[in-house]
């Protein structure tokens, strides 16, 4: 504790800010579904010496991990507007 404050009781989030975080780590899981697809397809593609489509699917996974990355970024911020500290 910091001086003579007392610690100040976590506010319980309502139903609907729960789910909303819910959507948010679904779109994170479903854009982290669509980059492992793409993954495999860029190995499958390497191995075949298909490099520029390779190369390719290697980008358009990127864009799916930074979209997951993207959305629980959303999360944490809310969580950081929420936490008390």
């Amino acid at each position: 504790m910091v001086g003579d404050q007392e610690p100040t009781a976590a506010v319980p989030p309502d139903t609907d800010s729960l789910e909303a975080a819910a959507r948010l780590f679904e779109e994170a899981a479903a854009e982290l579904d669509r980059a492992s697809a793409h993954c495999r397809r860029t190995a499958e593609q390497f191995r075949g010496r298909e490099v520029p489509r390779a190369a390719a699917h290697a980008w358009v996974a990127l864009g799916h991990l930074r979209e997951a990355e993207r959305a629980m970024e959303a999360q944490a911020r809310e969580h950081r507007l929420r936490a008390n500290v």
